[in-house]
């Protein structure tokens, strides 16, 4: 069996990252050392130049020819939320730094994710709602196929959002935005605007 043809999808074992490099596609888990496929494609390896002094292997998962960018951990993403529940929020990923993903992509923001301080006094039905556009960045893969997005930035968070009357609404702190029709005011977990 030729090594090139085997078919992986994102979040498949590709090796140890002791005896493999990750490359394109790939991504390395540090809390076990693991290299982990971060898209659908077909499981390559390429050997190291004889001068490197690294001389592991890099495996790399070539997507399919039609393949738009693919969220990896540590990029920033700008993703739709669908759904608010007590301990985290699911979005649909729409961006991927700034080009558009041709595929869907689920993350989901957990409540230890939301922000960098008082962790455990944040509430999600005051972070964000559905419909809200988030600018966040990929913890890891997570599970269930889910990206886990982290807004623990002051330039993270909601970046766009709708308010109860339809109305675009527009940032007065980093806790809440204004709704300009009503004046109503709403609470989010806002991005940091020009960061």
């Amino acid at each position: 069996m030729k090594e090139e043809e085997e078919m992986v999808t994102p979040g498949e074992v590709l090796g140890k990252g002791t005896e493999l490099k990750e490359g394109k596609g790939a991504y390395l888990s540090p809390h076990n050392n693991t290299v982990y496929a971060a898209l659908t494609g077909r499981r390559s390896l390429a050997p190291p130049s004889p001068e490197s002094p690294d001389q592991r292997p890099t495996v790399e998962v070539i997507g399919h020819k039609a393949h738009g960018p693919v969220p990896e951990p540590g990029c920033v993403v700008i993703a739709r939320v669908t759904k608010v529940m007590a301990r985290m929020a699911s979005a649909d990923i729409m961006c991927v730094g700034s080009k558009s993903v041709r595929e869907k992509f689920s993350g989901v923001i957990r409540q230890q994710d939301v922000r960098a301080t008082e962790i455990d006094k944040v509430d999600m039905h005051s972070s964000f709602r559905p419909g809200d556009i988030v600018k966040a960045s990929v913890i890891s893969l997570g599970d269930a196929r889910a990206y886990y997005l982290s807004t623990a930035q002051n330039e993270l968070g909601v970046v766009s959002a709708e308010s109860m009357a339809g109305g675009t609404m527009v940032p007065v702190s980093w806790t809440e935005m204004q709704c300009p029709l009503t004046g109503q005011i709403e609470q989010r977990k806002v991005a940091k605007v020009g960061a």
